[in-house]
């Protein structure tokens, strides 16, 4: 049974996505920093039937994150999927935020993608294959969101520098572009946009899409 986990499971894309992959059959793994975000997740899906494996860990924690995907590993198999999902979103004009500030956002939007791609990838590069998504955002920049601006367009450059050095190997490492607020219900509900992960994981090698934008083409 092929594994896929989430990284970031909230209420919106994240347990959307763990859903999608559960429904095909995979072994799923949810993580997140907190503990009644788990709780919630773990039990909506568990009550729509989804067996789940429910794991706290902090993204900006390079120590906690990799211990939680090593479990992952040992109790559900080799990670086949990898799905980052974690940021950390927030309003902040130029000026708004001090260093520690971006610093802080910018560890949680960009450094815990990198971390946990580069300790799942070597595995993926060893089979030959899997998937590492990310979900991104902000495809034109915006005064009001400076830090999270920041984190979806290096999460861009992120993806272009791991595909290049994964890539060659089998790893298919792309994002997802969500440009608006994900809302239950309206063109971007969440269960809409977990088809995009889906696809890309099932995306022959040839057909790679480094990025997909919800409601358009790639940006």
């Amino acid at each position: 049974m092929p594994t896929a986990v989430v990284v970031g499971a909230g209420p919106g894309i994240g347990k959307s996505v763990a859903d999608r992959f559960a429904r095909e059959g995979f072994a799923v793994a949810v993580l997140a920093r907190s503990e009644e975000t788990l709780a919630s997740v773990r039990e909506e899906l568990e009550g729509r039937g989804r067996k789940v494996l429910a794991l706290r860990a902090d993204s900006t924690d390079e120590e906690g994150l990799h211990a939680a995907l090593d479990t992952v590993a040992e109790r559900l198999g080799p990670i086949d999927v990898l799905v980052y999902n974690a940021a950390l979103i927030r309003p902040d004009r130029p000026g708004e935020l001090n260093a520690k500030g971006q610093l802080d956002a910018w560890a949680v939007n960009v450094v815990g993608a990198l971390s946990a791609a580069t300790h799942v990838a070597p595995g993926m590069v060893e089979r030959g294959r899997g998937s590492i998504i990310v979900t991104g955002g902000m495809p034109k920049p915006n005064p009001a969101l400076i830090s999270l601006g920041l984190g979806k367009f290096g999460v861009r450059n992120l993806v272009a520098l791991l595909d290049a050095e994964y890539g060659p190997s089998g790893v298919h490492v792309a994002s997802v572009t969500v440009p608006r607020r994900v809302i239950k219900g309206t063109d971007h509900d969440p269960d809409l946009i977990s088809e995009h992960y889906w696809n890309l994981h099932l995306q022959p090698r040839e057909e790679w899409q480094q990025e997909v934008l919800h409601g358009g083409d790639a940006a």
